[in-house]
């Protein structure tokens, strides 16, 4: 369940990569729901995706991806209240490596796109001076297994929507990584997240 989520939680950040080439002011709910069949068409007919091609599929989510998340926020928010103690070098490093790890994460979860349906819910309209919007969608699984409730929080940056924060069934996977960088930190401090991190990056390199 949980490489499902990562997927479907990398399936709204290629939405991201047509959300992000419009004007901030378009109804973020409306592009998504526009962008569904597109992008799963895609994902179904790369030949070297459906053959499990790491590389490429790495290749896609640095291009299309990681450019319409906000790596920043999202790795302040999972470090938590220790972030403010991280120097600026060590801020970029997390920021780096967090980066990857989500990029490996999703590279990994590409190939489970196969019979997924997914429902954008409407937004009531999104105002000129809102910052800050939570996106809700319904993603249906093969096979009968109950549906998904995945909620993505997005913030105004610039005339572009940027992901932060995702919520399946209720569970934010920002949450759920600061659960385990905490541990991390109250083993080693800012220093030991850093090194555990690089060490999981490496090594998933290494067996891919």
């Amino acid at each position: 369940m949980k490489q499902l989520a990562i997927a479907v939680f990398f399936n709204f950040f290629l939405h991201g990569f047509y959300i992000g080439s419009v004007q901030a002011q378009q109804d973020p709910d409306t592009l998504v729901k526009q962008t569904v069949e597109d992008i799963l068409q895609t994902v179904q007919n790369d030949p070297a995706v459906k053959a499990g091609e790491i590389g490429r599929i790495k290749e896609i989510m640095e291009e299309k991806v990681a450019p319409h998340i906000d790596f920043t926020r999202m790795t302040r928010l999972a470090v938590g209240r220790s972030w403010r103690d991280a120097s600026r070098e060590q801020k970029k490093a997390l920021v780096n490596e967090f980066h990857e790890m989500l990029m490996r994460s999703y590279a990994a979860a590409f190939k489970m796109y196969n019979g997924i349906v997914i429902e954008t819910r409407p937004l009531p309209r999104v105002k000129a001076e809102d910052k800050q919007v939570s996106v809700n969608t319904i993603v249906k699984l093969p096979g009968g297994a109950p549906p998904l409730s995945v909620d993505y929080d997005l913030l105004r940056t610039g005339d572009t929507w940027k992901v932060y924060d995702v919520r399946v069934d209720g569970a934010s996977l920002v949450i759920n990584y600061r659960t385990v960088f905490m541990q991390e930190i109250q083993k080693g401090g800012i220093e030991g997240l850093l090194k555990a991190l690089s060490a999981k990056n490496s090594t998933d390199s290494a067996a891919r």
